[in-house]
C-alpha cells in the first residue's frame, strides 16, 4: 500500500503527497494548486513548502517549477 500524507495549510486540506520510490507525488484538492497536481518532489518538506507558498498567494520561481509527472 502506498503511504500518503495530508497537506494542509492553516487547517485547510489542500492536497496529499503520495510516497513513491523517486520522491513524493502531489495530488491537489484545491483549485489554487492545480498547477502542482501530479508533480513529483524529492522530499515531503519540498511539497509542503511550495504548496503553502502558492496557496497563500505566492508565485513559483522558475528554478522551483515542478517536474511534470516524473
Amino acid at each position: 500500500m502506498l503511504q500518503s500524507h495530508v497537506i494542509d495549510i492553516d487547517g485547510a486540506f489542500v492536497g496529499a503527497a503520495i510516497r513513491l520510490d523517486k520522491g513524493y507525488r502531489f495530488i491537489a484538492a484545491d483549485i489554487k494548486l492545480d498547477d502542482l497536481d501530479g508533480s513529483i518532489w524529492p522530499t515531503l518538506a519540498d511539497v509542503q513548502r511550495l504548496a503553502r507558498r502558492i496557496y497563500l498567494g505566492g508565485r513559483v520561481p522558475p528554478s522551483q517549477a515542478p517536474s511534470p509527472g516524473g
